[in-house]
């Protein structure tokens, strides 16, 4: 088909195509839309280690509640479905293979420690029974951070495959200065990360951190743990 043109005083002007048109509002939008997601990052991550690394205990409760309400408001914004954020049943299969391995790793960790001679539980008087539901419960908070939000966006900005190391090394990066979190944490993270991305359900993997993480204070001293606590607090214990 001809394309019309239009004459003004003697010249000849052709209309620019549509197709590029819209080509051009389209790489807008996404550059838009990566900028947009990096700033989510950027900021959550931000709050986030002011909370850990404030000094006092009335700052760093002001620091997480801020950081909880710019989550919750950037997911507003973006109004990503259950399934993508990890909120749906999980399916047998998923569930089974999370629960499956996290047990023998619990199981394999505490081998490990009785075969070097240490001692189970390594700190007597904690955890405690009443804390054990509380620090399940912390652990699906933190699973919701990881995956529904961290995990999420660097998906959209790398990939499946590099969001599961740049999410996991966020998680990680979050636990410094312990040696032990830290490391547990990248090992974790990975696994975790990868789970989500194959099977999209935050329930089982919050169970398994939970668990994981009780193994952990169970069998490694406290004068390693700090009583598992990271950034500052683990400084000034």
């Amino acid at each position: 088909m001809a394309v019309q043109t239009k004459t003004f005083a003697g010249s000849t002007v052709a209309p620019a195509p549509v197709s590029n048109l819209r080509l051009r509002g389209l790489e807008v939008s996404l550059a838009w839309r990566r900028s947009f997601t990096w700033f989510q990052l950027i900021v959550v991550y931000a709050l986030m280690e002011c909370a850990l690394w404030s000094s006092q205990l009335a700052s760093r409760n002001r620091w997480v509640f801020i950081a909880a309400i710019t989550v919750l408001v950037f997911v507003l914004v973006d109004r990503p479905s259950l399934k993508r954020m990890g909120l749906g049943l999980p399916t047998r299969f998923g569930a089974g293979l999370v629960l499956a391995v996290s047990v023998a790793t619990a199981i394999f960790l505490g081998l490990v420690v009785r075969w070097a001679g240490g001692q189970i539980p390594a700190n007597p008087m904690w955890p405690s029974l009443h804390l054990t539901g509380q620090y399940v419960a912390w652990a699906l908070v933190q699973e919701f951070a990881l995956q529904s939000f961290f995990f999420t966006r660097c998906e959209e900005l790398f990939g499946s495959p590099a969001a599961v190391w740049v999410a996991a090394t966020l998680f990680a990066a979050a636990h410094l200065p312990s040696p032990i979190l830290t490391t547990f944490t990248l090992a974790g993270g990975l696994f975790f990360c990868e789970m989500f991305r194959r099977y999209r359900s935050i329930y089982p993997i919050g169970i398994v951190h939970g668990m994981l993480g009780l193994t952990i204070a169970l069998t490694m001293p406290d004068s390693l743990l700090h009583h598992m606590r990271v950034g500052i607090g683990y400084l000034h214990y």
